[in-house]
């Protein structure tokens, strides 16, 4: 709008150009996106596990099998609820990672960025086989055809799992910001994880490093110098 209103006024259609700048400053703190620790992700998970159980031969049974191994997939694919919701089965493929030795999923990942890809983790492998041999899929089914927000919803209610501490209320995002977390705070490269992410090393050191004790390396802040002679 800023560029077209210039341009009017260079060819005298306006007098002046209007002002555009904000009415406020806009705010300079960081807020860190919510995620789950380690131990609150065991207790989530387990918390699905156990909702599998709870519901086995009823009319939501599929739905709680489902979703405990959606919670398991995103926490160890680190991929958007967007990109989840639209993933195919065609997108995904069991390998043998040449790098690790592991066996992990290689996916290609469509969502907001265009096309991208992704490796997963090898926790990826278990869940996205058991959905293979529950739902006998097309190659152009959906993996996970429902989103599954009511039922997760309640599970983090119950285990007072909804809010962490500085107010940030958590969703299915949250097993995103998990998974970027629980790689750095095991020494991943960074660029590395914001490659298979489809995101940026600035957005990942803004709103994820900044807040991990563990990124930081006493060894190298500890630093004194020794007493002259």
């Amino acid at each position: 709008m800023r560029q077209v209103m210039k341009t009017a006024l260079r060819h005298g259609w306006i007098d002046y150009l209007p002002d555009f700048s904000a009415p406020y400053k806009a705010s300079a703190k960081v807020s860190h996106r919510g995620w789950f620790t380690k131990e609150e992700y065991r207790r989530l998970y387990e918390a699905t596990r156990a909702n599998v159980k709870r519901l086995s031969g009823t009319g939501h049974g599929k739905l709680a099998q489902t979703l405990h191994d959606k919670v398991l997939f995103m926490a160890n694919t680190g991929m958007r609820p967007d990109e989840v919701n639209i993933l195919e089965y065609r997108d995904v493929e069991i390998v043998e990672d040449r790098d690790t030795g592991e066996t992990i999923l290689e996916i290609e990942v469509r969502g907001k960025r265009g096309v991208g890809y992704c490796k997963s983790m090898p926790g990826a492998v278990r869940p996205f086989e058991r959905m293979l041999e529950r739902n006998r899929p097309e190659p152009t089914d959906r993996v996970f055809p429902y989103d599954h927000k009511k039922q997760f919803n309640r599970i983090l209610e119950e285990l007072d799992l909804k809010v962490d501490r500085q107010g940030n209320r958590r969703t299915f995002y949250s097993l995103r910001h998990s998974y970027i977390c629980f790689r750095l705070l095991e020494g991943a490269d960074i660029y590395q994880v914001a490659k298979n992410c489809r995101t940026s090393v600035e957005m990942i050191e803004k709103y994820y490093a900044i807040h991990l004790k563990n990124a930081i390396d006493a060894a190298r802040v500890n630093v004194r110098r020794g007493k002259s002679r």
